[in-house]
């Protein structure tokens, strides 16, 4: 462990986590070098999570929202305090560059400050009803204790997103995350619990952290005492999860995969969709649900674009991604490079022709997967293309009339993050409309991967349809009673029904 990376773990407090040996060893994808170990949750450990916080949401479901509120403000300022060694650390354990990795870390101090403001706004509604003197409302009362099932890819702000909404809605939250990035959820933990420690009215166990494999998870999705199950993964994961919590009749919320598309009109301001396509296709490794992995280019402009991101693809800056100037870290491990090969190598049988895609730096970083990003040229929508693969593969493939590029936009399974970059007012209109895009994101003239925290983030088919982050997924989070009061002294029926005894 290199000098700088003891004094940050230092800095965050988790030296006495770490161990010389355990069952869940930790290292980077950078290099393969050896963080330490942790210890695996035993499912009875897990079974005794549920109930510590069955305990503490007893307590802080009666805590004032705004209180709450008040203990996620602290913890975003705790978080601005220890933003660059957060982000090291993230970036470190993921592979993801430092640019991206304090990115990460403003994500979850964003959605503190909007959980703040959120607080005085869990808004009811009142409705008329149809019986004199009366009044019906409902109101949002917390749901119970909520697992948090998180990837490699985000280590830190999914878990943010989900969490921080959970607290203030008054419950408690065990949070599984991958066992790649398990530094990074226990320097969250011990950051929340840093701050939660000061209030007399917060309980204990309000954050919990289970670490292992499926075997933990799978506690969690079959107890009847968690009420809502927040996974972030594969289509696949969330296949299995959904079928697990349906047998219970329990709530999930699913954000799954992407394979998301970007349409180049003939219109399209060519140096900004050029740009957009570079951060959105190259952005965390194309390791991100939101990367870009499918251009519809027109034929009009094909020779004009293909070119330049050739050019980019090739000299893009690869290495250590905690380095100044990087633009692009490894693959998170050697399964992620095999499967990139192995959807090349289908892509190539299918009539793609392929330029980019070989591992690099393999000298230098003998346990790092670092790949150039692949630009596939496609002769059509294939199987494989139909298919994410979690790497930098772009498929490009041409039109020629706008109807057929927004089939070919639609048709694959997964509905999570869409743009159009076009200068023509009926096109995107038409893209943002019913007859548009199927995704739960649907940008225009810009990409499809940066979501801010303030708009509601998930997508539809097997993206999962799951929401979180922003705008009213607060309800996710709660339950909703719909509450009639009678102040008229009299006792009429619903729909008119007359029920006399007398």
């Amino acid at each position: 462990m290199g000098k700088l990376t003891s004094e940050i773990i230092t800095s965050l407090g988790l030296e006495s986590y770490l161990m010389s040996e355990g069952n869940l060893p930790l290292s980077s994808p950078i290099d393969g070098e050896s963080l330490g170990y942790v210890e695996e949750t035993s499912q009875a450990d897990a079974h005794e999570m549920i109930s510590k916080a069955k305990a503490a949401f007893l307590k802080w479901r009666v805590v004032p929202a705004p209180l709450r509120g008040e203990h996620l403000r602290l913890l975003g300022e705790e978080l601005r305090t220890c933003k660059e060694e957060l982000g090291y650390l993230i970036s470190l354990e993921s592979g993801k560059i430092l640019e991206e990795g304090r990115g990460e870390v403003q994500e979850i101090i964003d959605i503190c400050g909007f959980a703040l403001g959120l607080s005085r706004q869990l808004y009811g509604l009142t409705m008329t009803s149809e019986r004199p003197g009366h009044r019906m409302m409902e109101t949002w009362h917390p749901l119970g204790p909520v697992a948090v099932i998180s990837p490699f890819n985000f280590p830190a702000a999914i878990w943010g997103w989900n969490f921080v909404l959970a607290i203030l809605c008054g419950n408690p939250v065990i949070w599984k995350p991958s066992e790649k990035t398990l530094l990074t959820a226990i320097a969250c933990a011990h950051l929340f619990e840093k701050v939660i420690s000061k209030f007399e009215n917060a309980p204990p166990h309000l954050l919990q952290l289970a670490l292992g494999g499926r075997e933990i998870s799978d506690v969690f999705l079959e107890n009847h005492d968690i009420p809502l199950v927040s996974a972030t993964g594969s289509c696949g994961m969330g296949h299995y999860v959904a079928q697990q919590v349906s047998n219970r009749l329990g709530r999930y919320l699913l954000e799954l995969g992407g394979n998301n598309g970007m349409i180049l009109a003939p219109s399209a301001h060519l140096e900004l969709a050029v740009r957009a396509v570079t951060f959105s296709a190259l952005g965390t490794a194309g390791q991100r649900c939101t990367t870009l992995r499918r251009l519809i280019i027109h034929r009009s402009i094909y020779d004009q674009v293909i070119p330049r991101l050739k050019s980019i693809f090739e000299n893009v800056k690869i290495g250590n991604p905690l380095e100044s100037g990087i633009l692009m870290g490894p693959l998170i491990n050697k399964e992620a490079y095999e499967h990139m090969q192995e959807s090349l190598k289908l892509a190539q049988e299918q009539g793609g022709k392929i330029h980019g895609g070989t591992r690099v730096l393999k000298e230098k970083y003998t346990k790092g997967y670092y790949v150039k990003p692949a630009l596939v040229e496609m002769p059509s929508q294939t199987s494989i293309v139909k298919t994410e693969t979690f790497a930098p593969i772009l498929y490009v493939m041409t039109y020629d009339d706008f109807t057929e590029a927004l089939q070919m936009h639609n048709d694959v399974p997964q509905g999570l993050s869409s743009s159009i970059f076009t200068q023509d007012t009926a096109e995107a209109e038409i893209f943002m409309s019913a007859s548009g895009s199927d995704c739960g994101i649907v940008n225009v003239n810009i990409g499809p991967s940066g979501a801010e925290i303030g708009g509601a983030f998930g997508g539809e088919k097997e993206t999962g349809g799951g929401r979180v982050s922003g705008t009213d997924t607060w309800r996710a989070f709660m339950r909703r009673a719909t509450n009639t009061i009678n102040y008229s002294g009299e006792l009429p029926l619903a729909q008119g029904i007359h029920f006399d005894v007398s």
